[in-house]
């Protein structure tokens, strides 16, 4: 179905409606679904996405395992990686009266595994050996509350993702199919508890809430977390800055202090050139895992030039370092480095490829890729992202 949609799109088969539709649905139908009066009437969204996607590591693993890459862990074989469909309603942020609204996601697909939380959505499913690759998420179901209150207080409660880093879960969100290890290793994917945000002006915006901690929802014994951040983008919206961070106990006898902090930077040379910078640094005091202070942290740089509407390239470079082997190869510390050069096409608003090359290299004291039989790799890895 995906190739014959490919095919469809290359040959520009489906006309100019299909440039302009919102997703597959409308493209097939010529109907938007969002317009039925049931919806309408409530004013529900519905919609979703379909990503998948083929990684082959040079190194010609004959176990398939792309660790420690996840999310498309998998060398030469395709990934179903995200299913996703959402019910979502917008609460109205120019009301002068109070607006209630929310979102739930349910996701399927191979990157289910790593956005699951304990004791909410962790084995929704029963794997088997056959298909234990695959499985569901609930990875936001949330209510969101607007208050008319000064410039007006949104608060977001229930399971959400992060505000941390510049990678998110959501697929057709991120210009790269492969993730920096970053968002892989050293942030958290969710969070449940209340968030609440406030534009302290037309440039600043605040957010600050309580959370059980990372990737948990009320088992793990995780204590509330304090999760806040503030943002600001200049006025002709070329430049934002945001500053984010997490951090308390993981437990609930108030040890285990850890906290994280992202820096994101982004700044736009011009309408076709935009660079972003992030920098996250972690540590854990005394953890009763690790009966020591820890330490993580990273730089990441993005630079992407749009050539033309619908082609835009994009480079990304990492260090990460894992200071005392607690995140990766768990008793090795190292520095993992990741440089990623891609192409997004987008001929119209529902379907996308996401071509790209990437070179990973580790410095420890132990072989971090093929296996373990290698400090570096070369992978070439491509995706689809198609909307309904």
């Amino acid at each position: 179905m995906l190739l014959r949609v490919f095919c469809l799109v290359l040959l520009g088969q489906l006309g100019t409606f299909s440039v302009q539709a919102e997703s597959l649905i409308e493209v097939l139908t010529h109907k938007d679904i969002n317009q039925l009066d049931f919806l309408k009437e409530r004013g529900l969204m519905v919609g979703g996405w379909l990503s998948s996607g083929l990684t082959t590591n040079l190194g010609n693993l004959a176990n398939h395992n792309n660790s420690p890459i996840t999310f498309n862990d998998r060398s030469s074989e395709l990934q179903l990686n995200q299913l996703n469909i959402f019910l979502q309603k917008n609460v109205d942020l120019a009301a002068s009266s109070w607006s209630v609204g929310g979102r739930i996601d349910l996701m399927y697909g191979s990157d289910s595994r790593f956005t699951q939380a304990v004791g909410w959505d962790k084995n929704l499913t029963h794997q088997q050996q056959t298909s234990s690759l695959y499985d569901l998420a609930i990875p936001q179901a949330y209510l969101e509350v607007y208050a008319p209150l000064g410039k007006g207080v949104t608060a977001k409660i229930g399971h959400f993702y992060t505000i941390l880093g510049q990678e998110v879960v959501t697929a057709p969100n991120n210009f790269f199919y492969s993730h920096a290890y970053s968002m892989q290793y050293g942030e958290p994917f969710t969070h449940s508890g209340i968030l609440f945000s406030y534009p302290l002006n037309d440039n600043f915006t605040l957010s600050s809430g309580v959370v059980s901690g990372w990737d948990n929802f009320i088992a793990n014994g995780e204590s509330g977390n304090y999760l806040g951040g503030v943002s600001w983008t200049n006025d002709a919206a070329t430049d934002t800055v945001s500053m984010s961070i997490i951090s308390g106990a993981t437990n609930n006898q108030g040890i285990d202090q850890r906290t994280l902090t992202s820096l994101i930077v982004s700044h736009s040379f011009t309408n076709k050139l935009r660079y972003v910078f992030q920098h996250d640094f972690a540590y854990q005091f005394q953890g009763s895992q690790y009966k020591k202070n820890v330490y993580w942290y990273s730089l990441g740089h993005y630079l992407f030039f749009d050539l033309t509407d619908s082609i835009t390239i994009g480079l990304r470079g990492e260090w990460f370092r894992d200071d005392n082997g607690t995140r990766l190869n768990i008793g090795i510390p190292g520095s993992y480095y990741e440089v990623t050069a891609g192409i997004n096409w987008k001929p119209n608003n529902w379907f996308s490829v996401r071509p790209e090359l990437r070179y990973d290299q580790a410095h420890s004291a132990i072989n971090s890729y093929m296996n373990h039989q290698a400090q570096n790799q070369i992978e070439v890895a491509m995706d689809v992202i198609v909307s309904f």
